[in-house]
C-alpha cells in the first residue's frame, strides 16, 4: 500500500471512531427496532400451533358485514346467524336491532345479556357470540416490508405480527407505521417502531380491514470517490457530513476534498451547496447536519464525468446505490 493510501485509511478510520462511537454504534447495535422486534415473534411463534378460527377470533372488533352465530345457552328459540348492516347493527329476536360494530365479540355478548335482562326476558341468559365468518378477513402490510399484501387476520392479531407476517421490514425501513381503517375511531393511528433504551415497542392491536404502511426512512446519499458509495438510513436526525462520509468507509486516496458537493433538494429544484471536506477534517470548517434525501459528492482529483455532467448526472448516481447502512 503506498504512504498516501495508508494516511487516509487511517485518517477515515479516525474520523469514524471519534465520530460514530457515541452515535451510529450504538444505533447500529440496536439495529432497526422493527425489525428486532419482528425477529423475537418470528422466533416464538414457531413455537406455537396455530388456533382455529373461533379460538383466535375474541378480541378482534366486529365491523359491517361480519356473519354472527348468536344464541343463548338452553334455548332454542334465541339461536340464529346476523350479519351485522352497514349501520353496524344485527337484528336479534326479542330485543331487535343492537349496535355491534367496533366491539369485540365477548362484549357484544355482554350488551345482548343486557338488553334481555333489561326486557324481562330472562334473569340471568348465557349468551354466546361468535364470529362465523368476517366481511374483511384479514390486513394490508404495505411499504417497506419484504412481502407486501394482505394477510389473515386470524394469524396476526397485532401490529408487529402483522409485520412478521410480510417478512419483516426491509433496510430502508423507517422508524413508524401507519395503521388507517374508516371502523376506527380515529380512522388513522400512526405508531412508533423505535426501540429507546428505556421504552418498549408499542404493538397495538390490529383489525379487520387495516392498513398497515411501514414508512420509509430518510435516506443520504453518499456517492463519487468514496469507498463504499452508499444510502445511510437515518434512524436519528442528527446525522452530519462527516459521519456519512465515514459510514461510507472514507475517502480514496485520489478524492478532491475541496472539490466536494451537497446537493439538496428543494421546492425549487436541487440546490448546490460547496463543501470544504479538508477543513472540516481539520477543525476549521463547522461540520455540517444533513437531511433526508441529501446527497454528498466528493469528486476524483481529476476531472470527472460527473462534473461535466452537472447535478442530474449525480442525482442519477444517488438513486442507483444498492448499499443501505444504518446511522
Amino acid at each position: 500500500m503506498k504512504p498516501d493510501d495508508s494516511r487516509s485509511a487511517i485518517r477515515w478510520c479516525l474520523v469514524a471512531v471519534l465520530l460514530l462511537t457515541a452515535g451510529s454504534v450504538r444505533a447500529q447495535s440496536a439495529g432497526s427496532a422493527a425489525q428486532a422486534a419482528v425477529n423475537a415473534i418470528q422466533a416464538s411463534e414457531q413455537e406455537k400451533t396455530q388456533a382455529d378460527s373461533k379460538a383466535a377470533s375474541p378480541d378482534v372488533p366486529l365491523g359491517p358485514g361480519d356473519l354472527l352465530e348468536v344464541s343463548l345457552f338452553g334455548s332454542q328459540d334465541f339461536h340464529q346467524d346476523a350479519r351485522v348492516s352497514p349501520a353496524g347493527e344485527v337484528v336479534l329476536p326479542l330485543i331487535g336491532s343492537v349496535h355491534v360494530s367496533g366491539i369485540t365479540p365477548e362484549a357484544a355478548a355482554t350488551v345482548v345479556h343486557d338488553k334481555l335482562v333489561e326486557g324481562n326476558f330472562y334473569k340471568d341468559p348465557q349468551v354466546s357470540v361468535l364470529v362465523k365468518e368476517y366481511a374483511t378477513e384479514g390486513v394490508y402490510v404495505l411499504g417497506e416490508v419484504q412481502k407486501p399484501g394482505f394477510y389473515s387476520i386470524l394469524k396476526a392479531n397485532t401490529l408487529l405480527q402483522a409485520i412478521t407476517l410480510a417478512g419483516g421490514t426491509t433496510p430502508k425501513a423507517g422508524r413508524s407505521a401507519t395503521i388507517t381503517n374508516p371502523k376506527r375511531n380515529p380512522h388513522e393511528m400512526v405508531v412508533n417502531l423505535s426501540h429507546e433504551v428505556d421504552a418498549s415497542v408499542k404493538d397495538p392491536a390490529v383489525m379487520a380491514g387495516d392498513t398497515v404502511l411501514v414508512a420509509k426512512a430518510g435516506i443520504v446519499y453518499v456517492i463519487g470517490d468514496v469507498r463504499v458509495p452508499s444510502g445511510i438510513v437515518m434512524d436519528n436526525e442528527n446525522l452530519t457530513v462527516l459521519q456519512a462520509i465515514a459510514l461510507a468507509q472514507g475517502t480514496n486516496p485520489n478524492a478532491a476534498l475541496d472539490g466536494a458537493k451537497l446537493i439538496r433538494r428543494t421546492a425549487q429544484g436541487p440546490h448546490e451547496q460547496p463543501l470544504p471536506l479538508k477543513k472540516m477534517l481539520a477543525a476549521k470548517a463547522p461540520d455540517i447536519k444533513v437531511q433526508a434525501e441529501d446527497v454528498i459528492f466528493v469528486p476524483k482529483s481529476t476531472v470527472s464525468a460527473f462534473s461535466k455532467r452537472g447535478l442530474e448526472a449525480i442525482l442519477q448516481a444517488a438513486t442507483g446505490v444498492a448499499m443501505y447502512t444504518h446511522y
